[in-house]
């Protein structure tokens, strides 16, 4: 019942789609904490904790057991599996090749900038100079 399926195979997928889904999942416990705390006003401030808090915790374990079950339905757990071995396949760039690449993005984005900048102001210009568009002042 509580079998991982193909155990040691796509651990750090399995492992880091658990984590991010329990961070979702809190985070959303906790709102939702809020918005019981908020929501319920009884006197009896036992009442208030145990609603504000009980089904909260409910609904991450109730999460927990589902991503436990999902992650290891054959389906799913190949999935990421498969998912795991490609991305040991992947060439990544240098800090290098990646700073590089920056720059020259951040250069040409700033001569497009200065580039556009140039011809609407010679628009501006032209369209003042023939009156189009009323730029003028009357």
């Amino acid at each position: 019942m509580l079998e991982i399926y193909k155990r040691g195979q796509g651990k750090y997928t399995r492992v880091l789609t658990i984590v991010g889904v329990m961070l979702v999942t809190l985070i959303g416990a906790l709102v939702l904490s809020d918005s019981l705390s908020a929501w319920v006003n009884t006197s009896n401030q036992k009442v208030n904790k145990a609603i504000a808090f009980g089904i909260p915790s409910l609904v991450v374990l109730g999460m927990a057991a589902f991503i436990f079950w999902l992650i290891n339905r054959p389906q799913t757990a190949d999935f990421l599996i498969a998912t795991e071995s490609e991305m040991k396949k992947v060439s990544w760039s240098s800090r290098k090749e990646i700073v590089g690449s920056t720059k020259v993005v951040i250069i040409t984005t700033l001569m497009v900038a200065f580039l556009l900048y140039g011809v609407d102001s010679l628009f501006v210009f032209l369209f003042d100079k023939l009156n189009i568009m009323g730029l003028r002042a009357q």
